[in-house]
């Protein structure tokens, strides 16, 4: 997986098609991301002792192969590569600007 904590991403299939949003946490091991206010899920929070009971609200994990990164110049979808340096370490690469990433 090719996507970092910290990316800003477009949702590019299911319910939240077009929205945006930065990486908070990635599981590589499951293939999945999860992004702040993207894919909200709800959950019925029962009260106790004295406090009402409440609906919680909190993202949860989409697959990564439904967003792409968001390319901070052209601000379109782009895919990410990965390059060897010449000192023999590798970076990620912005396919259509060719921008190499932090």
């Amino acid at each position: 997986m090719k996507l970092k904590k910290g990316d800003h991403v477009i949702v590019v299939s299911g319910k939240d098609k077009g929205k945006t949003g930065t990486i908070y946490r990635a599981l590589p091991a499951e293939n999945k991301v999860v992004i702040e206010g993207i894919a909200l899920k709800k959950r019925h929070q029962k009260g106790g002792r004295g406090q009402s009971g409440q609906i919680v609200e909190s993202p949860r994990a989409i697959d990564a192969s439904n967003v792409m990164f968001m390319d901070a110049e052209t601000k379109k979808p782009t895919r990410i590569g990965r390059e060897v340096r010449d000192d023999g370490t590798r970076v990620r690469v912005t396919k259509k600007s060719s921008k190499v990433l932090g």
